[in-house]
C-alpha cells in the first residue's frame, strides 16, 4: 500500500496526512472547501519547520514530505487510484454515514476504508457500505504527528486481512497499533471522557477552581496537562458529542454530560479554537496574529 486518501484537512486530517507523506506514501488530501486545504497544508508545513528546527528531519524529508500531497475538494476524484481511505471528519454520525456511502462508491472494490472517529460504531459505519470486511476504525491521538498510539478497531464483520493490513501499516507509519473491539468509546474516550465529565462536574458543584483542578491532576496524578485544559484542545463540542455517543449506547447516567459542558457549547464556548473555553486564548491568538504579520 502506497497510494493513500485522507478525508478531512483539520486538525486531526492534516495530522495523518502529514504522518503518512513523511513515511513515504503518495497522500490526498480531500476536503469540500479549498481554504481548508490550504490551511491544512501550511499547518503541515510548520510543522515540519519545527521539526527542522529541532533537529528531528532533514530540509530534504521535509521538501520530499509535501511533494508526496496532493490536494483534491471531490472525493470521487481523490479516491480514484488509492489502496486505503482514512476518514477524519468531524465527528458527526449522520456525516460519516453520509461520507462512506460516498466512498463506497467511488473508490476501488478492493480498497480498505478505515475511520478516525474516537467514538461511533464502525459497525454502524459499515453497514452503508457493500465492503463491511474493509472497513476499520483507525484512531490517531492528537497532535498525530508526535503521538505514538493507533487504537484499531474492528467492527463486527471487518476480516483478518483488513486488520492484519492496518496493524501492519500503522508499524510503517512509527505507531504502536492497540486493538479494541467495537463498542461506545472503544478504550480511549470511554475512560477518558468520563474523566474530562468528571472534572467539569467538579467545577460545576464549586469543589474547586479551572486551576486548582488542573493543578491537581497535573501534580498529583502526573498528567501533563490538567483535564479542563486537554477538554478545551480536544473541543468542548467533540467531547459532548462522545459522551452523547457514550450515553446513547450505554444508557448509563454516569456518562451523561454534564449541564456546563452542554451550556458552554450552546454559547459556543469551545476552547483553543472558538477563543475561549475553560481558559481565555483569545490574548495568545492577537499575539500569534500580530507575530505572524512580522514573520
Amino acid at each position: 500500500m502506497k497510494n493513500v486518501s485522507v478525508i478531512g484537512a483539520g486538525t486531526m486530517g492534516n495530522g495523518i496526512a502529514h504522518v503518512f507523506a513523511q513515511n513515504g506514501f503518495k497522500v490526498n488530501l480531500i476536503d469540500v472547501s479549498e481554504k481548508a486545504l490550504e490551511n491544512g497544508i501550511n499547518t503541515i508545513t510548520k510543522n515540519l519547520d519545527r521539526l527542522i528546527a529541532k533537529e528531528k528531519i532533514s530540509e530534504a524529508l521535509k521538501i520530499s514530505t509535501l511533494e508526496n500531497i496532493s490536494s483534491y475538494t471531490s472525493i470521487k476524484e481523490g479516491v480514484k487510484n488509492v489502496d486505503l481511505v482514512v476518514e477524519a471528519a468531524t465527528e458527526r454520525t449522520e456525516l460519516k454515514l453520509a461520507i462512506f456511502k460516498e466512498l463506497d462508491a467511488c473508490a476501488p472494490p478492493e480498497t480498505i476504508l478505515a475511520t478516525n472517529t474516537s467514538s461511533i460504531s464502525i459497525t454502524q459505519i459499515a453497514a452503508v457500505t457493500k465492503r463491511p470486511e474493509k472497513i476499520i476504525g483507525m484512531h490517531f491521538m492528537n497532535p498525530v504527528p508526535i503521538m505514538k498510539l493507533v487504537e484499531i478497531i474492528r467492527g463486527y464483520n471487518t476480516s483478518n486481512e483488513t486488520n492484519d493490513s492496518i496493524v501492519a501499516i500503522s508499524k510503517k507509519l512509527g505507531k504502536v497499533p492497540t486493538e479494541a473491539n467495537d463498542y461506545p468509546g472503544f478504550v480511549a474516550n470511554r475512560i477518558l471522557m468520563p474523566m474530562i465529565n468528571e472534572a467539569i462536574e467538579t467545577l460545576y458543584n464549586g469543589v474547586a477552581g479551572v486551576n486548582e483542578i488542573d493543578t491537581v491532576m497535573k501534580l498529583g496524578m502526573a498528567h501533563p496537562m490538567g483535564p479542563l485544559q486537554l477538554a478545551d484542545f480536544i473541543g468542548l463540542d467533540v467531547c459532548l458529542s462522545i459522551l452523547n455517543v457514550l450515553y446513547d449506547g450505554f444508557k448509563n447516567p454516569k456518562y451523561a454530560p454534564c449541564p456546563l459542558l452542554v451550556n458552554m457549547v450552546m454559547a459556543g464556548k469551545l476552547g483553543v479554537k472558538s477563543g475561549e473555553g475553560f481558559y481565555d486564548y483569545t490574548a495568545s491568538k492577537k499575539a500569534e496574529k500580530v507575530a505572524s504579520q512580522f514573520s
